[in-house]
């Protein structure tokens, strides 16, 4: 009985965690194409705004957020107070809060390190893929190997995906001509990654609202229209949100 405990389950175990694993790979790799411009573009950013390799290579691999990344780069480039960087940064990750709160169900029995070192690889594709899929399966009692392993899948793509074109627009970033236009490159690859994801009454308010301020406050000091669109998007998307959820109640 040991024997089979310790040899006849462990290789189905394990083709499990691999079909799952790469289950998530196949699910992410239609969203590969613009991550790998918008992560070569955001390399190419990072040197042309003053870091050196090393600085913008130190950067991609510990932040690992790309909106984070552009959005701070003009005010480093523009010399702006620490302040300003950082709460910026904090501003555009604030979603990450939204994040943490719609995966903590599926991971709660997870070890805390573990579940940190998930949060880490989190970004807006990993969690939209996998949430929209798990909403319609029930949850299990005490966790599912393949659903993090399916998440692994996911996450490993975008991180290598990432940090391969991040780190080849770091180091041929120099050598690219003004005149290909890149940043319009980063737009689209932005928009294709994004536009998915928008669904819904709250959401789709948040981000008209957002768009619109951000285009009225593009001219702020300090580049802190991007931080005041971002905190009106967000406020917009919760209110309209309440307000479906009351009307629903009252019916």
């Amino acid at each position: 009985m040991t024997g089979r405990r310790l040899f006849g389950h462990q290789p189905h175990i394990a083709q499990a965690r691999r079909d799952a694993w790469l289950d998530g790979l196949r699910v992410v790799a239609p969203a590969l194409i613009a991550l790998f411009a918008w992560g070569l573009v955001t390399g190419v950013a990072m040197v042309k705004s003053g870091l050196t390799q090393w600085q913008a290579l130190g950067m991609s691999l510990l932040l690992f957020a790309g909106s984070a990344q552009l959005a701070a780069l003009p005010l480093i480039a523009a010399d702006a107070p620490i302040w300003v960087v950082l709460l910026t940064t904090a501003v555009v990750n604030l979603r990450f809060v939204i994040f943490t709160a719609g995966l903590y169900p599926y991971f709660r029995h997870l070890p805390l390190p573990r579940r940190m070192l998930l949060g880490y690889f989190t970004g807006d594709v990993s969690f939209a893929l996998s949430v929209s899929r798990w909403t319609t399966q029930p949850l299990p009692e005490h966790g599912s190997r393949e659903r993090t392993w399916f998440y692994l899948g996911i996450c490993s793509g975008t991180w290598v995906v990432w940090q391969v074109s991040s780190v080849a627009g770091i180091f041929l970033g120099g050598g690219i001509p003004g005149t290909w236009g890149l940043d319009f490159v980063a737009i689209l690859a932005l928009l294709a990654l994004v536009l998915p994801m928008i669904a819904g009454g709250p959401t789709i308010a948040g981000a008209l609202v957002a768009g619109v301020v951000a285009v009225l406050a593009a001219g702020a000091p300090l580049k802190l229209g991007l931080v005041v669109a971002v905190l009106a998007g967000i406020s917009v998307a919760m209110a309209v949100d309440i307000l479906l959820e009351r009307m629903d109640r009252h019916r």
